[in-house]
Formats: structure tokens, C-alpha cells, sequence
């Protein structure tokens, strides 16, 4: 089963030398339930994005959670409390790794809706480049009421 949903992004990044950078993001997407390994959410991003035709997929499971981007920039990472994942990012430039360390996480996904928050630290060349926090807030999109 799927739903529309109504997803609200919020990320914080902060690098030692340049300070914090706030973006916040209202989108609509798609929820799906994902066998019973969890949940699958994805919307499009946007110009606002900078990833305008890029399709970003969470895949929420348990104790793990997986950020999928296709298109222009393919990029994938791998969220899990207290541990260390290396990623490929790959942008029209050339490919990164980049190493994610997730400190802490948390889903209370449901077919209606929920929260996720992620707590992580970026790592290029095995040196922290900076710390990122996402929360994000998933709703049912209400249909139109008719008269």
C-alpha cells in the first residue's frame, strides 16, 4: 500500500570554518510500505534543491536507514547508530567517498505519517568536514473536500 504524503525537510549543516547552513524544504512525495523490512519514502527534488530531476528514496528499516539519489548526482548512504559507512557520491565532476558516521537516529514511520531525525558527521579523507541533523516530518496529503 501507498499514500501521498506531504513531506517537510529540515537539515542543518555546520562545517568548522564556514559557520551553520539551515535549509528547509515542503514537498510532496510517496510512502510506501516495504514488505516487512520497514518503509520506503521519495519525492523529486527541485531547482530550490540544486537537484533539480534527482529522485531521493529513505528507505527506513528498524535499525537502518538508506538515502537513495538518482540522476544528475547518484549518491548513496547508509545511516545506522554508532556506526561508520563508506558512500559513493558521484557528481558530473567525478566521484567522492565519503564516509558517514551516524551518532544518533530515530523513525516513528507509520502508513499515516511520522517523524525521522538523523544525526550524523561527514567524513572526506577519513577527516570530519562537517555535522548534519535532518528532521523530517511526514503527513497524509487530505484530498480536496468537495461541495
Amino acid at each position: 500500500m501507498e499514500n501521498n504524503v506531504i513531506i517537510s525537510i529540515q537539515g542543518k549543516q555546520s562545517f568548522e570554518d564556514a559557520g551553520e547552513e539551515t535549509i528547509e524544504l515542503v514537498t510532496e512525495g510517496r510512502l510506501e510500505e516495504d514488505g516487512q523490512a520497514g518503509y520506503t519514502l521519495s519525492y523529486q527534488e527541485s531547482e530550490l534543491t540544486g537537484l533539480e530531476g534527482t529522485l531521493t528514496t529513505f528507505q527506513i528499516e528498524k535499525n537502518r536507514i538508506t538515502l537513495l539519489r538518482i540522476g544528475e548526482f547518484n549518491s548513496q548512504m547508509v545511516f545506522e547508530e554508532g556506526r561508520r559507512h563508506l558512500s559513493m557520491y558521484e557528481t558530473p565532476y567525478g566521484a567522492l567517498s565519503v564516509g558517514v558516521n551516524t551518532r544518533r537516529m530515530h523513525s516513528d514511520l507509520g502508513l499515516a505519517g511520522g517523524n525521522i531525525g538523523i544525526d550524523y558527521a561527514i567524513e572526506i579523507d577519513h577527516a570530519v568536514a562537517g555535522q548534519n541533523l535532518f528532521r523530517i516530518q511526514v503527513r497524509e496529503k487530505k484530498l480536496p473536500i468537495r461541495q
